[in-house]
């Protein structure tokens, strides 16, 4: 049996799966054991399978290893960090820089042949997150510092975790506005790529609908092992694309964690 390949996009899942992690209560609130006040470590293993809307991708599994790091002011997570700005009550707000693996080469799908690559981006932005005893809610708006795409994103999104003894369940909702300029550059047809079955597209503004769920055991006090899934619904400016087969994309993660 041959080991998962670790594909190109792998940088971008890691990124979700870290999030996710980071944002776990079990992991990002428990008391520290020996390390500085207020600043945390963690090393563990995630395996994670994503599919891509893209018309015969060539989706994997990826294998990784991960760091995470978070104090007062900072939390780093893989490819993806904030800085903490402040707290006023119970809005927290903060700075974000992010690597995301939305592009493409023509060699990825033989649908994507004649296609002009489409590079990952940087992107940077802001996040507004606020904590009510009913379920915690998060805004993050983020433009494409690389220049690529010379597009924005908006999410947001509402959690909340319910702890049953050491298993934590947090289901989630979500939703984010693309605009026309990110879609077009990843999902549009230029006239030069058009082909046979492949008709030029430009492509407008999305919103996709996200629902997840994410579980957490705490195996021992600096141990933890999670489990994360969600399926994303995609707007009809993406799956009427000729580049996409799918109205759906959904991803699944498992990991284990250990904090320092």
């Amino acid at each position: 049996m041959n080991p998962p390949a670790l594909p190109r996009l792998s940088l971008a899942t890691l990124a979700v799966a870290l999030t996710a992690m980071l944002h776990t209560p079990a992991f990002a609130d428990a008391p520290g054991d020996g390390s500085p006040a207020g600043a945390h470590w963690g090393l563990g293993m995630v395996v994670r399978s994503e599919t891509k809307a893209y018309r015969d991708f060539d989706n994997k599994t990826e294998v990784w290893p991960v760091l995470t790091f978070e104090n007062r002011w900072v939390r780093f997570f893989g490819p993806s960090m904030e800085v903490k700005l402040g707290q006023s009550g119970a809005f927290a707000f903060g700075l974000n820089a992010s690597y995301a693996g939305d592009g493409y080469e023509a060699k990825d799908s033989p649908f994507l042949a004649g296609m002009k690559e489409r590079k990952n981006s940087f992107w940077l932005g802001g996040s507004l997150s606020m904590r009510h005893e009913m379920a915690t809610f998060n805004t993050r708006w983020v433009t494409d510092a690389s220049g690529n795409s010379h597009g924005q994103k908006l999410k947001l999104g509402v959690e909340r975790r319910f702890a049953l003894g050491q298993l934590g369940i947090t289901p989630r909702l979500a939703a984010t506005w693309q605009d026309s300029k990110f879609v077009n550059y990843y999902y549009g047809v230029r006239a030069s790529e058009i082909r046979s079955g492949r008709a030029a597209y430009n492509a407008g503004s999305a919103v996709n609908a996200e629902v997840g769920l994410r579980l957490d055991y705490r195996l021992a006090r600096q141990h933890m092992l999670f489990v994360d899934m969600g399926v994303t619904a995609l707007d009809n400016a993406i799956k009427n694309s000729p580049l996409v087969d799918r109205g759906t994309v959904p991803e699944v993660g498992i990991g284990y964690m250990y904090r320092f």
